[in-house]
């Protein structure tokens, strides 16, 4: 091999899949922020004792909110059917409807559900007829799905609730100047409209979301349609949108980091062929306002296991504060899906003059320890599962999960970011100054 294709091959990013032992969040507890997202909304998840547990411990910090969700428990009987699955989901959604009357009722199929091959779909249209709410029908077990895919199978499943066309005429003055744009995925209204602002500032108007705050705020989707995805772990909905209702996908990096955001609103002007006005002045505002942060952390090392799909996205944000990455664990990689999240991952490797980072798929955790021994990061960012182990061998670690519900979208929560990415740094470095003999006592 000559030397100009030995170049060419260090020069691309490293893809691996070790299909090993990998621990992840359990997908139903999408839950959690789709309900408060949808506010008409009504969540069935149909499991077993041990989903309720989950779901009681994860959620239980949503003391001040009354819950839009419940559970269906399955027991023995029910697993070895011999009772009428049809008969006894009727009466939970009945009760529903009597007391809380939603515009839409989201059954979420578990592990157990998928191996004991209940027929959630066959049921549901026939239910829904009876008791006239919309029933959808969403697969979050854990067999399949990685953590932040269960909000991918729900919304994946919403799409073909969503109209083809509008019977509202709109005024003149209100008709944007390109063809209508449609965004998916969920963050709180607050991220939404934010969003929303900075797409105006350059000239694009969002025509709807994906899901939006009501269940009849469905957008239209059809061949005329653009949709551009906010979150990297909607590779599901993003192939439905392009095969069943045949929409236009912008490929671009997600709206992650200041620099992220930036390329998100950049690709979408230029699909529309409007030039951006403020991206490149308001990603050097964020940056400037984070350099308090930065100094912290530029030139250190960080690791991630894998567990919520949205390692690429933060992996290129952190290697562009100055940070070196040594391994991207994904629990699921669909490389059409992140083209342009990729693409800019390696783009900013080279600006930075950093390393590319290795990506595995499905990481073998016994090995992912062993070669975190080995290199010994400054950071981990890995699930639960790990991080107790990892903290009592000195290696600092954050939750993954944390990246999940907090704000982390658009130029404003960029700073959210490094808040978590920092804590357990800033943390052990306060350790190191804290005089034992002060708090002694006598």
């Amino acid at each position: 091999m000559n030397s100009t294709n030995t170049s060419l091959v260090q020069s691309e990013l490293s893809f691996h899949c070790e299909t090993g032992n990998y621990h992840t969040f359990c997908p139903i507890s999408c839950v959690s922020w789709l309900y408060q997202k949808i506010e008409d909304s009504f969540f069935l998840v149909i499991g077993t004792k041990t989903c309720g547990y989950f779901l009681q411990n994860a959620l239980g910090v949503m003391i001040f909110a009354e819950p839009r969700y419940a559970m269906a428990e399955l027991e023995e009987s029910d697993i070895s059917a011999q009772l009428n699955d049809y008969k006894e989901l009727k009466r939970l959604c009945l009760q529903i409807k009597e007391q809380r009357n939603p515009s839409v009722i989201v059954w979420i199929g578990t592990c157990t559900t998928e191996i004991i091959k209940m027929d959630l779909e066959g049921i549901a249209p026939k239910l829904e007829a009876e008791i006239g709410i919309p029933i959808v029908v969403a697969r979050a077990n854990a067999l399949d799905y990685a953590f932040t895919q269960g909000e991918d199978t729900v919304l994946a499943a919403m799409i073909q609730r969503c109209p083809g066309t509008s019977t509202k005429l709109l005024p003149e003055t209100t008709a944007p100047a390109h063809p209508p744009l449609v965004l998916f995925g969920s963050v709180p209204s607050s991220i939404a409209k934010q969003i929303e602002f900075e797409l105006q500032q350059n000239g694009i108007h969002v025509s709807g979301w994906l899901p939006g705050d009501k269940y009849d705020d469905l957008p239209i989707l059809n061949s005329d349609t653009y949709v551009c995805g906010i979150n990297p772990f909607l590779s599901k909905t993003a192939t439905n949108l392009i095969r069943r209702r045949k929409c236009q996908l912008i490929n671009a990096p997600f709206p992650i980091g200041p620099d992220g955001t930036r390329e998100w609103i950049n690709t979408i002007c230029d699909t529309f062929n409007i030039d951006p006005i403020t991206t490149n002045k308001r990603e050097q505002e964020v940056w400037d306002s984070l350099e308090d942060y930065l100094s912290l952390i530029r030139g250190k090392s960080v690791f991630f296991m894998g567990d919520n799909l949205l390692e690429i996205s933060l992996a290129r944000f952190l290697i562009k504060c100055g940070m070196i990455v040594y391994e991207i664990g994904i629990p699921y990689m669909d490389r059409r899906y992140q083209k342009g999240e990729l693409d800019l991952l390696y783009q900013t490797c080279i600006e930075m003059n950093a390393p590319l980072p290795k990506i595995i798929e499905k990481p073998d955790n016994y090995k992912q320890v062993q070669r975190i021994k080995e290199l010994e990061p400054d950071l981990v960012i890995t699930g639960m599962a790990h991080a107790n182990p990892l903290e009592a061998r000195g290696i600092n670690t954050k939750w993954s999960v944390e990246f999940t519900f907090a704000q982390i979208h658009g130029f404003q929560n960029a700073r959210d970011i490094l808040e978590l990415v920092t804590r357990p740094l800033r943390r052990n470095n306060a350790l190191k100054n804290f005089d034992s003999t002060t708090y002694t006592i006598s």
